[in-house]
């Protein structure tokens, strides 16, 4: 559940903190007092799209932090794992967004740096933000089959996986295909500078690792006095009357003289040996160094010449000499593929029918899937749509297949157009009036009607999301009389199994909470600021009995509100 929201210099927030507590609350307020506002921050943590103008007025930035806590089993810890952000057994998890007066995003997850999109993937796991424009979805057909998938998540998530596994080969292998079949002048162009490239890869005789070994060279001969000096001082250290050995030889002599009369010298004297006869061939080696060592200028030059060469190259085809060598190869079997396209085509056409049969048979096990959970679906939002006061509603979900031209694969006879979720194309089906045959949900429902489906499906849904905070903002717009009850009872029933942040203009809602939250709009110094209050039981009633007349208080008005609020607390009870 989302523990703790606080909010800085924020659109007309100047500085709120809220505690949040389980179950149902409720957000009430005057319009225009930043009951949005503060459902807009919670967007923003969960990843939203932010903007300059949501920092406060002569501020230098926003800031919002969130602190959520969950249990053991909870999927933000895989995410936490997917990307090295740590989560203690404590189950606590602080997202935090700052937007500069310049526009800029920055993010942190339990205090570590993170991208919009990594916050954006902790954000959906922990919060689900329900609004009217959400409800807007179900008027486009293309997002059923999205509502449908996660529905049947569960069922679905090997199958999707493995189908889109093949999917994304046979696209691949497609792509190929259209670049080597169409516009004969571009491949005729490509052909040409392929092998321009690959003929200047091939004069240069690149040689694995000479870069690094000429490199190295260069850097011998740049330092040549250095080395020479080197070597001469270490030798003549070691080699002469009076020198290093000399002094060596004559330890050795000495001790072993003295081992004839103690035994236990007799080790060192061996170790001294061995140590004087090494000493030895080292000076053996650096007196052959010396007399190889030779500066020449002229290979020096050849150096200078050859890397500059291969820097050039470098800036064309590869950071190194092993990436240029792998890009020759490329490049020369794509110069086969166009010189002998044909039967590099006929191949491709081979590879694409098979991974399309493929795909179709992994996209069939999908179809089945969603087949056999949409019933189930229908049978789930028809029983809820009864409760919304819909229940001579019928709903179906509609499963057809794509339909694709000659070059698709085939399914059962006829070509199928394979997406990326599969070859099905979804659409949610209603009638409200019994002897109505069942049309496209966006053709007949009315916006009320639009606003308890959605509520439905945020019901079904809250079940299989697993989500720690389900948020909905105004979802009750147009609705009134017993149908605002039935949708107060909803909405309290998902707060069963999640917390469930809520604003709302009905005062059937703000009678169901668990707790009330009232937003208050200040003016000081010709500043406005926003201030968040929970209302107390009898707060609670005088709050909800102006919602009722939008006007001050009366005595009816106030009996009608305890009336809701003992009413909604039977229900819950």
């Amino acid at each position: 559940m989302l523990t703790e929201l606080s909010i800085r210099d924020f659109a007309i927030i100047d500085e709120v903190s809220i505690t949040f507590k389980e179950g149902l609350t409720v957000l009430t307020g005057e319009t225009g007092a930043g009951k949005s506002i503060i459902i807009d921050a919670i967007h923003l943590l969960s990843g939203g799209r932010g903007s300059v103008e949501f920092v406060r007025h002569g501020m230098k930035k926003a800031e919002i932090e969130g602190l959520f806590t969950v249990d053991a089993s909870h999927p933000v810890f895989k995410r936490g794992e997917q990307f090295g952000v740590e989560i203690g057994e404590d189950g606590m998890v602080v997202l935090q967004r700052t937007i500069t007066h310049q526009g800029k995003s920055i993010c942190r997850v339990n205090g570590k740096l993170v991208t919009l999109g990594i916050l954006k993937e902790f954000g959906q796991t922990l919060i689900d933000i329900h609004s009217q424009h959400e409800t807007q979805s179900l008027m486009d057909p293309d997002r059923h089959i999205e509502l449908l998938d996660l529905f049947a998540s569960r069922d679905l998530t090997i199958s999707m996986e493995e189908y889109q596994s093949v999917f994304e080969k046979y696209q691949m292998l497609k792509r190929r295909h259209k670049e080597l079949s169409e516009n004969e002048q571009e491949m005729a162009q490509r052909l040409d500078l392929l092998e321009f490239q690959l003929n200047e890869l091939q004069e240069s005789e690149l040689v694995p690792n000479e870069d690094d070994e000429l490199t190295d060279e260069r850097s011998k001969l740049l330092n040549y006095e250095k080395i020479y000096q080197g070597i001469h001082d270490a030798y003549n250290s070691l080699y002469g009357e009076q020198k290093g050995l000399d002094w060596l030889s004559h330890a050795m002599t000495s001790l072993e003289s003295a081992s004839d009369f103690d035994n236990q010298l007799a080790k060192m004297t061996e170790e001294l040996t061995n140590s004087y006869y090494l000493i030895e061939e080292m000076t053996f080696q650096l007196s052959s160094q010396m007399a190889e060592l030779e500066f020449d200028p002229e290979r020096l030059n050849q150096i200078e010449a050859r890397l500059n060469e291969l820097n050039r190259l470098k800036k064309k085809y590869g950071q190194s000499v092993e990436s240029m060598l792998e890009y020759a190869s490329r490049i020369e079997e794509e110069i086969d593929e166009i010189k002998n396209k044909d039967s590099h085509l006929h191949r491709l056409e081979q590879q694409i029918n098979e991974l399309g049969q493929d795909a179709v048979l992994e996209a069939k096990n999908i179809h089945d899937i969603r087949e056999s959970v949409s019933k189930t679906l229908s049978s789930y939002i028809q029983d809820e749509l009864k409760d919304l006061y819909l229940e001579k509603a019928a709903f179906a979900v509609d499963i057809q297949k794509r339909e694709g031209g000659q070059a698709d694969p085939l399914f059962e006879g006829n070509h199928v157009r394979l997406q990326k979720s599969g070859f099905d194309l979804v659409k949610f089906l209603i009638t409200t009036n019994p002897g109505e045959p069942l049309k496209e949900i966006h053709k007949v429902a009315s916006g009320g009607e639009l606003s308890r489906i959605m509520l439905a499906l945020k019901r079904i849904f809250s079940r299989h999301q697993g989500v720690t905070s389900v948020i909905f903002d105004e979802v009750d717009t147009g609705v009134s009389g017993r149908v605002a009850q039935a949708i107060a009872e909803k909405i309290y029933g998902i707060s069963k199994g999640s917390q469930v942040l809520c604003i709302s203009h009905l005062p059937q809602v703000a009678a169901m909470a668990d707790t009330h939250i009232r937003i208050e709009k200040h003016v000081n110094d010709d500043r406005t600021s926003t201030l968040a209050k929970e209302l107390s039981h009898e707060e609670k009633a005088d709050e909800i009995s102006r919602m009722i007349t939008g006007a001050e208080l009366t005595d009816t008005t106030l009996e009608h509100a305890k009336e809701l609020l003992t009413l909604a607390s039977r229900h819950k009870s």
